[in-house]
Protein backbone atom coordinates (compact mmCIF):
# COMPACT_ATOMS: atom_id res chain seq x y z
CA UNK A 1 0.00 0.00 0.00
CA UNK A 2 2.83 2.34 0.91
CA UNK A 3 4.58 1.72 -2.42
CA UNK A 4 1.31 2.50 -4.25
CA UNK A 5 1.03 5.76 -2.34
CA UNK A 6 4.58 6.68 -3.25
CA UNK A 7 3.92 5.86 -6.90
CA UNK A 8 0.76 7.95 -6.92
CA UNK A 9 2.58 10.83 -5.25
CA UNK A 10 5.43 10.67 -7.77
CA UNK A 11 3.03 10.73 -10.69
CA UNK A 12 1.11 13.65 -9.19
CA UNK A 13 4.33 15.62 -8.70
CA UNK A 14 5.45 14.86 -12.26
CA UNK A 15 2.06 15.96 -13.62
CA UNK A 16 2.09 19.18 -11.62
CA UNK A 17 5.63 19.87 -12.79
CA UNK A 18 4.61 19.36 -16.39
CA UNK A 19 1.57 21.67 -16.04
CA UNK A 20 3.84 24.26 -14.46
CA UNK A 21 6.26 24.06 -17.39
CA UNK A 22 3.41 24.37 -19.90
CA UNK A 23 2.24 27.49 -18.07
CA UNK A 24 5.82 28.75 -17.87
CA UNK A 25 6.32 28.20 -21.58
CA UNK A 26 3.14 30.11 -22.36
CA UNK A 27 4.26 32.93 -20.07
CA UNK A 28 7.64 33.12 -21.82
CA UNK A 29 6.07 33.26 -25.28
CA UNK A 30 3.75 36.02 -24.09
CA UNK A 31 6.69 37.89 -22.56
CA UNK A 32 8.62 37.60 -25.81
CA UNK A 33 5.66 39.04 -27.73
CA UNK A 34 5.25 41.93 -25.30
CA UNK A 35 8.95 42.71 -25.51
CA UNK A 36 8.76 42.73 -29.30
CA UNK A 37 5.96 45.30 -29.12
CA UNK A 38 7.47 47.53 -26.41
CA UNK A 39 11.06 47.82 -27.62
CA UNK A 40 10.13 49.76 -30.79
CA UNK A 41 7.95 52.10 -28.73
CA UNK A 42 10.08 52.69 -25.62
CA UNK A 43 13.70 51.88 -26.45
CA UNK A 44 14.58 52.16 -30.13
CA UNK A 45 13.34 55.77 -30.53
CA UNK A 46 15.62 56.79 -27.65
CA UNK A 47 18.53 54.95 -29.26
CA UNK A 48 17.90 56.81 -32.51
CA UNK A 49 18.23 60.11 -30.64
CA UNK A 50 21.45 59.01 -28.93
CA UNK A 51 23.14 57.61 -32.03
CA UNK A 52 25.21 59.98 -34.14
CA UNK A 53 24.55 58.03 -37.37
CA UNK A 54 22.76 55.02 -38.84
CA UNK A 55 25.68 52.67 -38.22
CA UNK A 56 25.82 53.48 -34.52
CA UNK A 57 22.05 53.16 -34.22
CA UNK A 58 22.24 49.64 -35.66
CA UNK A 59 25.01 48.71 -33.19
CA UNK A 60 22.99 50.07 -30.28
CA UNK A 61 19.91 48.18 -31.48
CA UNK A 62 21.78 44.90 -31.86
CA UNK A 63 23.20 45.20 -28.36
CA UNK A 64 19.71 45.92 -27.07
CA UNK A 65 18.41 42.78 -28.76
CA UNK A 66 21.33 40.80 -27.35
CA UNK A 67 20.80 41.91 -23.75
CA UNK A 68 17.06 41.39 -24.10
CA UNK A 69 17.73 37.81 -25.19
CA UNK A 70 20.15 37.26 -22.30
CA UNK A 71 17.44 38.41 -19.88
CA UNK A 72 14.85 36.26 -21.66
CA UNK A 73 17.03 33.14 -21.36
CA UNK A 74 17.52 33.76 -17.65
CA UNK A 75 13.77 34.15 -17.16
CA UNK A 76 13.15 30.86 -18.98
CA UNK A 77 15.60 29.21 -16.57
CA UNK A 78 14.02 30.85 -13.52
CA UNK A 79 10.54 29.56 -14.36
CA UNK A 80 11.91 26.06 -14.98
CA UNK A 81 11.31 25.87 -18.72
CA UNK A 82 14.90 24.92 -19.58
CA UNK A 83 18.56 24.74 -18.60
CA UNK A 84 21.52 25.50 -20.83
CA UNK A 85 25.29 25.35 -21.15
CA UNK A 86 27.77 26.85 -23.59
CA UNK A 87 31.19 25.59 -24.59
CA UNK A 88 33.88 27.14 -26.77
CA UNK A 89 32.48 30.67 -26.41
CA UNK A 90 36.02 32.09 -26.51
CA UNK A 91 36.04 31.30 -30.24
CA UNK A 92 33.32 33.90 -30.75
CA UNK A 93 35.45 36.73 -29.34
CA UNK A 94 36.80 37.50 -32.82
CA UNK A 95 35.39 39.77 -35.50
CA UNK A 96 34.10 39.01 -38.97
CA UNK A 97 33.08 35.43 -38.22
CA UNK A 98 30.82 33.36 -40.44
CA UNK A 99 28.92 31.31 -37.85
CA UNK A 100 27.02 28.33 -39.21
CA UNK A 101 24.71 26.29 -36.99
CA UNK A 102 22.18 23.51 -37.08
CA UNK A 103 18.62 24.50 -36.18
CA UNK A 104 16.79 21.94 -34.00
CA UNK A 105 14.38 24.28 -32.18
CA UNK A 106 12.40 27.48 -32.48
CA UNK A 107 14.62 29.42 -30.07
CA UNK A 108 18.12 28.61 -31.37
CA UNK A 109 18.61 32.15 -32.66
CA UNK A 110 18.04 33.53 -29.16
CA UNK A 111 20.94 31.52 -27.71
CA UNK A 112 23.36 32.51 -30.46
CA UNK A 113 22.47 36.21 -30.59
CA UNK A 114 22.74 36.31 -26.78
CA UNK A 115 26.30 34.96 -26.99
CA UNK A 116 27.65 37.34 -29.65
CA UNK A 117 28.25 41.06 -29.46
CA UNK A 118 26.41 42.99 -32.21
CA UNK A 119 25.60 39.83 -34.17
CA UNK A 120 24.12 40.04 -37.65
CA UNK A 121 21.90 37.25 -38.95
CA UNK A 122 19.63 36.22 -41.79
CA UNK A 123 15.92 36.31 -40.97
CA UNK A 124 12.83 35.22 -42.81
CA UNK A 125 10.83 37.86 -44.61
CA UNK A 126 7.87 36.95 -42.40
CA UNK A 127 9.75 38.27 -39.35
CA UNK A 128 10.01 41.67 -41.03
CA UNK A 129 6.21 41.71 -41.25
CA UNK A 130 5.27 40.06 -37.96
CA UNK A 131 4.09 42.75 -35.49
CA UNK A 132 5.91 41.05 -32.61
CA UNK A 133 9.31 40.84 -34.33
CA UNK A 134 9.47 43.48 -37.03
CA UNK A 135 10.51 46.29 -34.67
CA UNK A 136 13.68 44.64 -33.31
CA UNK A 137 14.50 42.98 -36.65
CA UNK A 138 14.33 46.24 -38.58
CA UNK A 139 16.14 48.28 -35.93
CA UNK A 140 18.98 45.73 -35.88
CA UNK A 141 19.02 45.78 -39.70
CA UNK A 142 19.22 42.01 -40.02
CA UNK A 143 19.47 40.54 -43.51
CA UNK A 144 16.24 39.48 -45.21
CA UNK A 145 16.27 36.14 -47.00
CA UNK A 146 13.74 36.94 -49.74
CA UNK A 147 16.24 37.65 -52.56
CA UNK A 148 18.89 34.96 -53.08
CA UNK A 149 21.54 36.97 -54.95
CA UNK A 150 21.18 40.02 -52.73
CA UNK A 151 21.32 37.85 -49.61
CA UNK A 152 24.74 36.43 -50.52
CA UNK A 153 26.11 39.89 -51.40
CA UNK A 154 24.69 41.42 -48.21
CA UNK A 155 26.20 38.62 -46.13
CA UNK A 156 29.63 39.19 -47.68
CA UNK A 157 29.35 42.94 -47.04
CA UNK A 158 28.41 42.24 -43.43
CA UNK A 159 31.50 40.08 -42.94
CA UNK A 160 33.71 42.68 -44.63
CA UNK A 161 32.45 45.26 -42.12
CA UNK A 162 33.69 42.98 -39.34
CA UNK A 163 30.25 41.81 -38.24
CA UNK A 164 29.77 38.31 -36.86
CA UNK A 165 27.17 36.74 -39.12
CA UNK A 166 24.90 33.88 -38.00
CA UNK A 167 23.46 31.57 -40.66
CA UNK A 168 21.20 28.56 -40.24
CA UNK A 169 21.81 26.96 -43.65
CA UNK A 170 18.92 24.53 -43.34
CA UNK A 171 16.63 27.52 -43.92
CA UNK A 172 14.15 26.10 -41.42
CA UNK A 173 14.16 23.90 -38.35
CA UNK A 174 15.62 20.42 -38.58
CA UNK A 175 12.87 17.90 -39.45
CA UNK A 176 11.70 15.35 -36.86
CA UNK A 177 13.97 12.63 -38.32
CA UNK A 178 16.96 14.69 -37.13
CA UNK A 179 18.70 14.64 -40.51
CA UNK A 180 20.31 17.99 -41.35
CA UNK A 181 19.82 19.03 -44.98
CA UNK A 182 21.69 22.18 -45.90
CA UNK A 183 20.94 24.71 -48.59
CA UNK A 184 23.98 26.21 -50.31
CA UNK A 185 23.63 29.79 -49.07
CA UNK A 186 26.20 29.56 -46.28
CA UNK A 187 28.68 27.71 -48.49
CA UNK A 188 28.21 30.38 -51.17
CA UNK A 189 28.98 33.12 -48.67
CA UNK A 190 32.06 31.26 -47.39
CA UNK A 191 33.55 30.56 -50.83
CA UNK A 192 32.68 33.84 -52.52
CA UNK A 193 33.52 35.89 -49.44
CA UNK A 194 36.71 33.89 -48.72
CA UNK A 195 35.69 33.28 -45.11
CA UNK A 196 36.37 30.24 -42.97
CA UNK A 197 33.32 28.73 -41.27
CA UNK A 198 32.89 28.75 -37.49
CA UNK A 199 30.53 25.80 -36.86
CA UNK A 200 28.16 25.69 -33.91
CA UNK A 201 26.16 22.68 -32.83
CA UNK A 202 22.99 23.01 -30.77
CA UNK A 203 21.70 20.00 -28.87
CA UNK A 204 18.36 19.98 -27.09
CA UNK A 205 17.62 17.04 -24.78
CA UNK A 206 14.87 15.97 -24.79
CA UNK A 207 13.69 17.57 -28.01
CA UNK A 208 11.18 20.42 -27.90
CA UNK A 209 9.92 23.29 -30.06
CA UNK A 210 10.98 21.39 -33.16
CA UNK A 211 9.50 21.46 -36.62
CA UNK A 212 5.74 20.71 -36.66
CA UNK A 213 5.66 20.90 -32.84
CA UNK A 214 3.23 23.23 -31.06
CA UNK A 215 4.56 25.31 -28.20
CA UNK A 216 2.49 23.51 -25.56
CA UNK A 217 3.67 20.05 -26.66
CA UNK A 218 6.50 19.91 -24.17
CA UNK A 219 8.45 16.80 -23.07
CA UNK A 220 7.91 15.00 -19.79
CA UNK A 221 10.97 16.59 -18.19
CA UNK A 222 12.78 19.91 -18.38
CA UNK A 223 14.97 20.33 -21.45
CA UNK A 224 18.67 21.11 -21.58
CA UNK A 225 20.31 23.10 -24.36
CA UNK A 226 24.00 22.71 -25.08
CA UNK A 227 25.51 25.20 -27.50
CA UNK A 228 29.03 24.26 -28.60
CA UNK A 229 31.35 26.41 -30.72
CA UNK A 230 33.90 24.32 -32.63
CA UNK A 231 37.17 24.88 -34.46
CA UNK A 232 36.92 26.71 -37.77
CA UNK A 233 36.47 24.84 -41.03
CA UNK A 234 39.25 26.05 -43.35
CA UNK A 235 37.79 26.72 -46.80
CA UNK A 236 41.20 26.69 -48.53
CA UNK A 237 40.88 22.93 -49.05
CA UNK A 238 37.73 23.56 -51.09
CA UNK A 239 38.66 26.88 -52.72
CA UNK A 240 42.03 25.70 -54.03
CA UNK A 241 41.11 22.10 -54.81
CA UNK A 242 38.15 23.08 -56.99
CA UNK A 243 38.86 26.16 -59.14
CA UNK A 244 35.24 26.25 -60.29
CA UNK A 245 33.30 28.27 -57.72
CA UNK A 246 30.09 26.31 -58.15
CA UNK A 247 31.88 23.03 -57.52
CA UNK A 248 33.71 24.49 -54.50
CA UNK A 249 30.39 25.60 -53.03
CA UNK A 250 28.84 22.19 -53.61
CA UNK A 251 31.77 20.34 -52.01
CA UNK A 252 31.86 22.63 -48.98
CA UNK A 253 28.11 22.33 -48.52
CA UNK A 254 28.33 18.55 -48.68
CA UNK A 255 31.17 18.57 -46.14
CA UNK A 256 29.23 20.78 -43.71
CA UNK A 257 26.14 18.60 -44.06
CA UNK A 258 28.19 15.54 -43.16
CA UNK A 259 29.81 17.56 -40.38
CA UNK A 260 26.48 18.07 -38.62
CA UNK A 261 25.03 14.65 -39.41
CA UNK A 262 28.09 12.50 -38.67
CA UNK A 263 29.60 14.44 -35.79
CA UNK A 264 32.93 15.40 -37.34
CA UNK A 265 33.27 17.97 -34.57
CA UNK A 266 33.58 15.27 -31.88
Amino acid sequence: MASQDVGFYSKAVAMMNRYWRVAGTGFCFALFAVGGLLLPVLVFPALRLLARDREQYVRFSRRTVRYSFIAFIRIMCMVGVLKYTYSGLERLQRRGLLIVSNHPTLIDTIFLVAAIDCADCIVKEALWLNPFTRGPVRAANYIRNDRDIEVVNNCILSLQRGDNLIIFPEGTRTPPDGVVRLKRGAANVAIRGRKNVTPVTIRCTPTTLGKHTRWWEIPERSVHFHIAVHEDIDIVQFKDAYPDTTLSVRRLNHYMQDYFNQGRFV
